[in-house]
């Protein structure tokens, strides 16, 4: 396998990214971390005659707190992201994530934006933050919009981001009191095994109730999968062991799993129900006042 002839431009401004985006459009790609779009290239499972680096561009990385709510840039290495200590209390679950995926050395070069504007089913951060309803800033030379994660994946390797746009930083809304997260993931090996099936789950609770909940399923579906009716069946009732099975089945059931090498769609359907479970019952721990949630 080998990369295939290109050219490289160094972006200095985000404006000039999205021009030169923009202008070699179908043909070019940013690179970021490269941790995906290196191999693909090699693969050929894309072709492109142009990437466009974004390293030099300054302000695209860090993770801080501004009006109470998230932000973290698109060139935060996932290692940053695992070690920053922003990442404490109710945004734990995010650190959860980061520090499952692939391999140190891959943790050093990949970025946040990478494993979002990807758009790969298997990716760990979407579940987690869609859960936690994250959204996107999209940036071209014509304007700025925010875009909320779940619409912003369309299909595997498909989002919603137009010719000359790039994704910028995810944004994540102040936190609500009596809540927790969590992330829960299951792969074929430690280390650089991806995904075979993955949960995500936020609740908030409200006098020993369960006021509000989310599940989201990563690897499992064309796209990270809010399993809206497997939330809804928690809201108004304790949140004990039976209550979290029934929303564990009614994930399952969401999950539109395929079978491959890692693993059948049955296995899978299997996989979602207990990950599910371990989820929520950290999500309600967290939102007790254990550690990791906001009580």
């Amino acid at each position: 396998m080998y990369i295939p002839d290109v050219e490289l431009h160094e972006a200095s401004s985000l404006s000039e990214a999205s021009a030169l985006l923009a202008r070699h459009a179908p043909d070019a790609r940013l690179l970021a971390g490269g941790t995906d779009l290196l191999v693909d290239l090699k693969t050929a499972r894309l072709h492109a005659r142009c990437l466009i680096s974004l390293d030099r561009i300054p302000g695209l990385s860090g993770v801080s707190v501004r009006n109470g709510r998230l932000h973290i840039g698109a060139l935060t290495t996932i290692r940053q992201l695992s070690e920053s200590p922003v990442l404490r209390g109710p945004w734990q679950a995010i650190r959860d994530a980061a520090l499952q995926m692939a391999a140190p050395q891959v943790r050093n070069l990949a970025t946040v934006g990478g494993n979002i504007a990807s758009s790969v089913p298997c990716a760990d951060l979407p579940p987690i933050l869609t859960a936690l309803r994250g959204s996107v800033v999209l940036f071209s030379g014509a304007a700025q919009r925010e875009v909320a994660l779940e619409s912003f994946f369309l299909g595997p390797r498909c989002n919603v981001l137009a010719a000359g746009e790039i994704l910028t930083e995810v944004i994540l809304p102040a936190p609500t009191r009596n809540s927790g997260a969590a992330y829960e993931r299951f792969a074929l090996r430690d280390g650089n095994g991806i995904a075979v099936a993955a949960v995500a789950a936020w609740l908030a609770l409200d006098g020993g109730r369960v006021r509000d909940a989310r599940i989201v399923l990563g690897a499992v579906a064309p796209v990270p999968k809010p399993a809206h009716a497997a939330g809804a069946l928690l809201i108004g009732r304790a949140p004990d062991e039976d209550a979290f099975e029934e929303a564990a089945q009614a994930a399952m059931q969401s999950a539109e799993p395929i079978s491959d090498v890692r693993g059948s769609a049955g296995y899978r359907r299997e996989l979602v129900r207990v990950l599910t479970r371990r989820a929520l019952r950290t999500a309600c721990r967290r939102a007790c006042g254990g550690e990791g949630g906001l009580a």
